[in-house]
């Protein structure tokens, strides 16, 4: 029974964590730009001239 009450503890510390790191990356603009990445993929990315010339 001892062990439950150990295991609770560590689940509910693993979970604060990920609660405060979630709220720390929307604080600082982790989620800011929700546009570009799905726009990102439609642009393909030019083919230097130097690699077609070899």
């Amino acid at each position: 029974m001892q062990i439950i009450y150990l295991l609770i503890g560590v689940s509910f510390s693993i979970a604060l964590f990920f609660l405060v790191s979630f709220f720390w990356a929307t604080k600082n603009g982790q989620f800011e730009d929700d546009y570009t990445p799905s726009v990102r993929m439609l642009f393909d990315d030019e083919i230097e001239e130097e690699n077609i010339n070899k």
